[in-house]
């Protein structure tokens, strides 16, 4: 590969280290005692969930007790202890990747984190998934087969709420690291 494409391979590696300050992925929930500029709302990151605004997660911990949801406890979440860890050896291999300027191991990279971004997608389906139907039999609220989990993309009706689930700033930017690295692959392989 030449410098300029193992450049973008680098430039697009350190575009996942943005995750370790920007959040990936946001929830908020809409409802007419919150119109638009209030709502509640939880910003995902890879070692941290919080709310929106300062007091969000209270919030809608004090709103899901009565329906029966789970607390959010970030400390009760074992993700957010192990993805530091492997987003940080996805920037490290994505670097060792560039500087070796193999087309091959590149190639591997962005599979690799594809595979990663799918575990990933799973892994929140799931916790969303319990987190809206292992509900609390003696909650005070209890409606009959319905369940209270928020969409992994798009918007949802939850009772009075409106859920929107989307991703925040920082999955664009992975994504912009992915599509640079895989345009110094592609770019290298017309060299070659």
């Amino acid at each position: 590969m030449k410098p300029f494409h193992r450049i973008l391979v680098a430039m697009g590696a350190l575009c996942f280290a943005a995750l370790f300050v920007l959040p990936m992925w946001s929830i908020f929930l809409e409802a007419p005692q919150y119109p638009k500029g209030s709502e509640l709302g939880v910003l995902i990151s890879i070692n941290k969930v919080t709310g929106a605004k300062y007091h969000d997660l209270e919030n809608l911990n004090g709103l899901n007790h009565y329906i029966g949801m789970k607390k959010i406890e970030p400390d009760a979440i074992p993700e957010l202890a192990y993805m530091p860890m492997i987003v940080g050896g996805i920037v490290i291999l994505g670097l060792l990747a560039a500087g070796l300027g193999k087309r091959p191991i590149v190639l591997v990279w962005l599979i690799v984190v594809l595979g990663v971004g799918a575990l990933g997608m799973y892994d929140f389906y799931n916790w969303l998934y319990d987190y809206g139907h292992d509900l609390d039999p003696h909650a005070a609220i209890k409606i009959p087969g319905m369940s209270y989990q928020p969409p992994i993309i798009g918007s949802k009706q939850l009772l009075n709420f409106v859920a929107h689930s989307y991703p925040a700033i920082g999955f664009y930017i992975i994504g912009i690291g992915w599509v640079l690295v895989a345009l110094g692959w592609t770019l290298s392989r017309k060299q070659a």
